[in-house]
């Protein structure tokens, strides 16, 4: 069991939330246990309660209490799930784009995002394959459905998923998306409006399209909004389509 510290937070370490910066440190610690050491005064920042969400600062200094293992507390121990070579070399394949602050993935159909029920292989999981030296595996800072393909950014330090996450958070990110679509839209220039709910199913949740004028009456619809262009044909079979989501 180590005793009590005081961590100084670093410029790396600034602007996360200080429940994910401790889990990033001690794993084995789950999030109910944070919440209670937070409720109870045992974790403080600068000498004063925080909270979980509480964003931390550089120079900030962070009290821990001692924090037990996992087997110490009578916990069963999380799993380590190892990345195959396989997997490995199919994740690094899928970098499109790399510099010190960024990684832009081409993320395939059928790999979800992040762990779930039944997921276990997954890109947060496969991250680990992308270090390229650095100490830690970028930070997912936005997701895809597991069904759509796209890119993917992560940011390889605190402070690069930080500012990625305002980015998309506060949509000055601007996201277009290409599809190839059957038929020729008429118009070729114009919005889509309509609604989209999650839906359970066998393989685990899908987004349904909701006319319109439902979005109202059905429970947990939301309204979609989506720009969009032709951006080139075949005739009146096939059509190339920039789509640009307005609401999400």
């Amino acid at each position: 069991m180590s005793g009590v510290r005081q961590v100084t937070i670093s410029a790396e370490e600034a602007d996360q939330r200080l429940d994910r910066w401790l889990r990033r440190m001690h794993p084995q610690v789950n999030q109910g246990h944070i919440e209670k050491m937070c409720r109870k005064g045992e974790i403080r920042v600068n000498g004063g309660r925080a909270k979980p969400a509480t964003r931390l600062e550089a120079g900030q200094v962070v009290r821990l209490p001692p924090i037990a293992e996992a087997a110490e507390r009578g916990q069963p121990v999380p799993h380590v799930q190892k990345i195959t070579e396989a997997d490995a070399g199919m994740i690094r394949a899928a970098v499109l784009y790399r510099d010190d602050d960024i990684i832009a993935l081409n993320k395939p159909p059928g790999l979800a995002t992040q762990g779930g029920s039944g997921q276990v292989r997954h890109v947060d999981l496969l991250a680990d394959a992308l270090r390229f030296g650095r100490e830690d595996k970028p930070r997912l800072v936005h997701r895809l459905d597991r069904d759509t393909s796209g890119v993917l950014l992560l940011g390889r330090s605190a402070r690069a998923a930080a500012g990625l996450a305002k980015a998309f958070s506060a949509r000055s990110a601007r996201k277009v998306y290409w599809a190839v679509v059957a038929g020729r839209p008429s118009p070729e220039r114009g919005t889509i409006r309509t609604g989209l709910v999650k839906a359970p199913g066998a393989a685990g949740e899908k987004m349904l399209v909701v006319e319109a004028d439902a979005v109202e009456a059905t429970e947990g619809a939301k309204r979609a909004v989506t720009d969009f262009a032709v951006i080139d044909a075949a005739g009146n079979r096939a059509s190339w389509v920039a789509m640009s989501p307005v609401t999400g």
